[in-house]
């Protein structure tokens, strides 16, 4: 198993398959998980009996917490309640995993389509520096696929953002996950790790996933825009 660290105190807004994964694995390695989904408490009430988490509205899921995963579709991002993160623990490091597809789902978000990095838009919509993280491996991946730092494959993610407190607190959580945690600089270059990007899905090692984010085009696949 991969090493265990300090006990965190994790809020995730979102229980879909990153979400679940997410309160799955944190809670195996004995965080303390709070976990909010659109629907209400009431219909996490499996993912609870499961493993351990608390169901609570959107509005309590940062409460206290060290570290706060949004995890929704990006087009319901500007939607969260204001003042969302007002009773975070000092410090909160705000994880985003989402991505933008405007086909089919989130619409158009004119920001994004003027060339602002998805979690930049993220971080302005929630009032929030973000770090940005797991929107680019599978979940059934992130669930199953974390192993012991040394593992010959072990699978590296990258991780971007712009407070080095929060970053670091991020990269050790991925660690902890039993990921190599690359830091892949800041949220303005996290275009490098958008949908169709080389290392988007690709499970690079950390051998090979700086050369995948070197080769990104900052210019969107017409699939990813509106």
């Amino acid at each position: 198993m991969p090493h265990r660290g300090a006990h965190v105190k994790i809020g995730i807004i979102g229980a879909g398959n990153i979400g679940g994964a997410l309160t799955r694995r944190l809670t195996a390695l004995g965080h303390d998980v709070s976990v909010a989904n659109s629907r209400g408490p009431e219909t996490l009430a499996d993912l609870a009996a499961e493993t351990g988490a608390t169901p609570v509205l959107f509005t309590e899921a940062a409460r206290g917490a060290e570290v706060v995963v949004v995890t929704i579709p990006q087009g319901k991002v500007a939607s969260l309640p204001k003042g969302l993160l007002d009773d975070a623990a000092e410090g909160v490091a705000v994880i985003d995993t989402g991505n933008y597809y405007p086909r089919g789902r989130d619409g158009r978000i004119d920001e994004i389509e003027n060339g602002v990095t998805e979690s930049r838009w993220v971080s302005d919509q929630l009032g929030h520096p973000v770090v940005k993280v797991f929107n680019g491996i599978y979940s059934q991946h992130l669930q199953d696929k974390g192993v012991p730092k040394g593992t010959e494959g072990r699978i590296a993610l990258p991780v971007a953002g712009d407070d080095e407190a929060a970053k670091a607190k991020v990269l050790r959580l991925v660690e902890e996950l039993g990921f190599d945690a690359y830091d892949a600089g800041s949220i303005d270059e996290s275009w490098r790790q958008q949908p169709a990007t080389p290392s988007y899905g690709a499970d690079a090692s950390l051998e090979t996933l700086p050369e995948l984010l070197a080769k990104a085009s900052p210019v969107r696949t017409p699939e990813f825009t509106a």
